[in-house]
């Protein structure tokens, strides 16, 4: 097989730098900034700032506030992340066994894909309305009055359908492509050494997707911490004091609507770190279990 080969050594340096422009202009340089910030108390409107060293930091973890948004945060992740992973294997599993109708039925489950988590956020405002939601009614008839952006539990309940109900689809694409790339001599000795077909998804089918199941971990965990903030943002309808947020939605509400720019910097970087640690333990552990074909 013929390499290909540039003619000139400065020809792939050229091409790297417009999106190392990018990672410098949009990632590296409001990191630094976050970093900068969080250890002076700044001015809203920029006039002037007094470093404080750790003090916002020390603030931070002595907040009792603060402390049950992160505990609020894992929660929500690990439920979002499972019931994500969990709902689209089985839709999966499902899907691999259609013969007739197979396009339409994955389409119906991928289309979801297409909207964006604030118009997610919306359908799940009109689902879980007290007037005409249909998921509020379906309460009411079971006797349970359900309050959307009142109590906090109830909002915490729409947050997480809606976060797994847009998720789903991504998963669900993966999941199918994994099973399908299955060799089907190996599902045929699978069938014969073992007739059991939920041990046999156990003991063959599921190992056989554990790297795709691994990069989904990381997906969806990530996923869960940052790309929910349209679907919270809409479901709290401005009064994020009396309902559950994450800690990403707590950086905007305090550095955007309550103007604490050191405070909100700190927890930007604490969030940083806190992503880097589970990413490196996720590649580090996790991943020596997963073995590739």
């Amino acid at each position: 097989m013929k390499r290909s080969q540039f003619s000139h050594k400065s020809l792939p340096i050229l091409l790297l730098v417009p999106q190392l422009i990018i990672i410098g202009v949009f990632f590296y340089w409001p990191a630094w900034r976050a970093l900068h910030s969080s250890f002076y108390l700044e001015d809203p409107f920029g006039f002037g700032s007094q470093f404080v060293g750790m003090a916002n930091y020390t603030r931070l973890f002595t907040s009792a506030e603060y402390m049950k948004v992160a505990r609020f945060t894992l929660f929500f992740t690990a439920l979002v992340t499972f019931l994500a992973l969990a709902i689209s294997l089985l839709l999966a599993v499902k899907a691999d066994k259609v013969i007739r109708g197979a396009k339409t039925y994955r389409t119906l489950l991928m289309w979801v894909y297409a909207v964006a988590p604030p118009v997610a956020g919306l359908v799940g405002v009109m689902l879980f309305d007290q007037n005409i939601g249909i998921i509020t009614e379906f309460f009411a008839f079971l006797g349970y009055d359900y309050r959307l952006g009142v109590s906090y539990a109830d909002t915490a309940l729409a947050m997480i359908v809606v976060s797994v109900w847009i998720q789903i689809p991504v998963n669900f694409i993966f999941f199918l492509s994994g099973l399908q790339s299955i060799p089907r001599h190996v599902r045929e000795a699978a069938m014969i050494d073992n007739p059991s077909g939920f041990r046999r998804f156990w003991e063959v089918t599921f190992p056989l997707l554990a790297p795709t199941t691994f990069f989904l971990v990381v997906i969806n965990i990530t996923y869960s911490l940052f790309d929910t903030f349209g679907v919270i943002d809409t479901l709290v309808k401005n009064n994020p004091a009396s309902n559950p947020m994450t800690l990403v939605y707590k950086v905007f509400v305090d550095g955007f609507r309550g103007n604490d720019i050191g405070g909100s910097s700190a927890q930007s970087v604490v969030l940083m770190v806190l992503v880097l640690a589970l990413t490196i333990f996720q590649f580090r552990l996790l991943e020596r279990r997963i073995h590739y074909a």
